[in-house]
This record gives structure tokens, C-alpha cells and sequence, in this order.
């Protein structure tokens, strides 16, 4: 399998744990209020003491296992780029590669504090504590903001026009969503902005994903690359 290949699958990967994501969050997570600014910590630590595997599994897939395959896509693309824009690879890599370790941290940070506080289930005082500074860090790290994500899909979809790699329908996304990551800097609009940019993510990561893995240049995705 070429790095080019490998790179297509893992866009598609990022694509599926962020489908994943949602689904989790409409269905089983939003009762609790997980995806809104008025979190029921107390619901949250009621759910953990009985269910704690159901967070694991969704930390899981949408930090740890979408920041394995975001590293592979990084990679990919930035050697894809490289080709023609040297400067703009070295960039967009490097940011990249701060984006999937804060994910990474994110998921390893959440997975804790799902562990402890239900180690904590006779307390549920000290548990909800314990959840509520370590769910902090975690949104620090990047649950709670995209700026990161969104830097780094806004500049390698620019990259990517200026390279050949990507179109301007693929790009067009990418921007949308790398601005959309950006503006979640902001309290007021960081929810709806937040909710723009995985919907954009998703797209832009399928359409990456069939550049890839159909040649990695514009002429082979007619409707994705235009």
C-alpha cells in the first residue's frame, strides 16, 4: 500500500469517527448535554457509575482513533504537496501534525477522566469534580474549540489549490470549515460554528479521501474537483 493510498483510507477513517460522533452525541449523549454549554455534570457521572463503556468507546474512536488517522493524512498530504509546493508542505505538515496530537491528548485526557470518576461511583461529589476539571482540560486541549482543525483544513485546502491537488469545490469546503474552526475562538458563536465546521469536515474529508485514493490530482474527481 503507497503512503497515497493509506492516506485515502485515512480520510475516509476521520470522515466515519466524525459521522460516529454525532450520531453518539443527537442519540445517547445529548439527554446529558453533551454538544451545549449547560452540561449536566451530575447526569454525566450517574451515566459513567452505569455505562462507562459507552464514553470509552466514544472517546476512543472520535479522539484517539480519528488522531492515528489524521497523522497518516497529514503525512500523505504533505507529501503530495511537497511536490510543487515545498514551503506550503512544510507548513501545512507541521500544523497538521499539532492538530492530531492535541486530538490524541484530548482522547487520552477524556478516557481518564471516565476511568476515575467511575472509579470515584460511591462519591458522586468527588466524581463530579474530578469529571468536571478533567472534562476542562480536555475542551481545552480541543473539545471545545477547532482552531487548530480549522487552521489546518483551511490551509491545505488553499495549498492544495495552489498545488493542483485539490479543486475548487473540495476547497471550497475546506474553507468554509478551516474558517468555521477558526470562529469558534469565540464564546458566543463557538456552538454553531463548532456544529459548521465537523459538518464541513466530514464533506472535506470524503472528497479528500476520493482524490487520494483516485490519483491525488484535480482531473480525477470531476464533481469533487471542479
Amino acid at each position: 500500500m503507497t503512503l497515497r493510498i493509506a492516506g485515502g483510507l485515512a480520510a475516509l477513517i476521520c470522515a466515519a469517527t466524525y459521522l460516529f460522533g454525532f450520531a453518539m452525541l443527537v442519540t445517547v449523549l445529548a439527554p446529558l448535554g453533551f454538544g451545549s454549554d449547560e452540561i449536566d455534570v451530575a447526569a454525566v457521572v450517574a451515566f459513567i457509575a452505569e455505562r462507562p463503556g459507552v464514553l470509552i468507546a466514544w472517546n476512543t474512536l472520535i479522539y484517539v482513533v480519528n488522531a492515528l488517522a489524521l497523522a497518516v493524512l497529514v503525512v500523505a498530504l504533505c507529501r503530495q504537496i511537497a511536490s510543487s509546493r515545498p514551503d506550503a508542505a512544510a507548513l501545512t505538515g507541521a500544523i497538521g501534525l499539532i492538530w492530531a496530537t492535541l486530538v490524541l491528548g484530548a482522547g487520552m485526557i477524556a478516557n481518564v477522566a471516565v476511568e476515575r470518576t467511575h472509579a470515584l461511583a460511591a462519591d458522586p461529589a468527588a466524581a463530579a469534580s474530578l469529571w468536571q476539571t478533567l472534562h476542562a482540560v480536555e475542551l481545552g486541549l480541543g473539545g471545545g474549540n477547532e482552531i487548530a482543525g480549522g487552521a489546518w483544513i483551511l490551509a491545505v485546502s488553499l495549498a492544495g489549490i495552489a498545488s493542483g491537488l485539490l479543486g475548487r469545490v473540495t476547497a471550497g469546503i475546506g474553507a468554509i470549515s478551516g474558517f468555521a474552526g477558526l470562529v469558534t475562538i469565540l464564546p458566543p458563536l463557538g456552538e454553531t460554528a463548532g456544529a459548521v465546521f465537523g459538518l464541513g469536515a466530514i464533506a472535506w474529508f470524503v472528497a479528500v479521501g476520493i482524490v487520494l485514493l483516485r490519483g491525488g490530482r484535480t482531473t480525477f474527481v470531476k464533481g469533487v474537483s471542479a
